[in-house]
């Protein structure tokens, strides 16, 4: 049997990459317990499309 607790999914997307005119998108999956930290994530991550560090948010 699974281990229920409050880890959830997420999937975080990148912020800087809406305002350019370049196709596709950057999306990271990762895990967060939803009871230390309910409000929504923000990480600093790779965008591969853009070569540099950009600001990831969660989204639903």
């Amino acid at each position: 049997m699974a281990k229920k607790g409050n880890r959830v999914q997420v999937i975080l997307e990148c912020t800087e990459h809406k305002n350019t005119d370049k196709p596709g998108t950057s999306r990271y999956i990762t895990t967060k317990n939803k009871k230390n930290t309910p409000d929504r994530m923000e990480l600093k991550k790779f965008n591969p499309i853009l070569k540099k560090m950009t600001v990831h948010k969660e989204i639903k």
